[in-house]
């Protein structure tokens, strides 16, 4: 499916901005099943300096900075993407999960090397031995990894709470654990932290839900977690919406955590009080 994601960020200012310094993540990224068409940022005010880079996990990244006095400014970010429904592994023919731990901390290759840096704890991903504990009733002793995966999503999606405006970004994974309740970033960390805990390697996913599709988070930034699974290497999973993502999401970026793929995020000098508006669209393209 290709679709064009639209993402509109817009800052109104109490009172002038002097000069800001801001780096972004809004491009999506391409990967095996994701090609990315065509990108383009656009800022207003025009900034004096825009540059992009790739960070250190492969994500796009721009900086910009604005040298003029102004009290709004609004970031676009438009992508045209074409997104593949994901060739899916039969839960049950998947490793064990203790295989697959072991596995990841015998350090074998390259591909087991990369993915051990997603079994440590993270700024906003903290292990401990009650998530592990949650964790091990869908990891029972040679579970298949996939299969146990899938079954520690369905949990969380139907023992969580999705309540907007409940939990901040600095909410603790514990408090959130406790509470059961918060958004999309908040079940992405739980689960991730739940995997480490067992010693399973899991990343943070930022990106977008298609428009119009019966999805929780849809019209704003979404975020979802991929687990390890050698040999073929990251599955996702959305415990907001009990789904392994395909066609309908779209990645943009990943990391440890949130910290890692924050969409917006810079100093500003002036500015006083502010108020943030943000708008995602992904509409569906025709294709000929």
């Amino acid at each position: 499916m290709r679709y064009l994601a639209t993402h509109i960020t817009r800052y109104m200012y109490e009172h002038p901005v002097v000069v800001c310094h801001n780096e972004i993540r809004l491009a999506p990224r391409a990967h095996a099943h994701q090609k990315v068409l065509s990108s383009r940022i656009a800022v207003d005010p025009n900034p004096e300096i825009l540059a992009g880079r790739l960070d250190y996990f492969g994500n796009h990244v721009d900086h910009f900075s604005i040298l003029e006095a102004h009290t709004s400014l609004t970031v676009t970010a438009s992508s045209v993407v074409d997104v593949q429904k994901p060739v899916r592994l039969v839960p049950a023919e998947t490793p064990a999960w203790e295989d697959v731990r072991d596995l990841l901390h015998a350090y074998g290759n390259g591909q087991t090397m990369s993915a051990f840096e997603f079994t440590c704890d993270s700024p906003f991903v903290a292990t401990a031995e009650e998530f592990a504990e949650y964790a091990r009733k869908s990891f029972l002793p040679r579970r298949p990894v996939l299969e146990a995966a899938i079954d520690l999503c369905a949990r969380v999606h139907k023992d969580f709470t999705y309540k907007p405006s409940s939990t901040t970004i600095d909410t603790p994974v514990a408090e959130v654990f406790k509470t059961r309740k918060g958004v999309c970033q908040d079940f992405a960390h739980f689960m991730i932290a739940a995997f480490r805990s067992l010693g399973l390697g899991a990343r943070y996913v930022s990106g977008y839900l298609r428009s119009g599709a019966n999805f929780t988070g849809a019209e704003a930034s979404h975020a979802w977690l991929a687990v390890f699974l050698p040999p073929g290497g990251w599955v996702d999973l959305d415990p907001t919406n009990n789904v392994l993502p395909g066609e309908g999401h779209v990645t943009v970026a990943w990391g440890r955590d949130y910290g890692d793929v924050t969409p917006v995020k810079g100093v500003a000098l002036g500015g006083g009080e502010h108020k943030i508006d943000v708008e995602v669209r992904v509409r569906p393209l025709e294709q000929n």
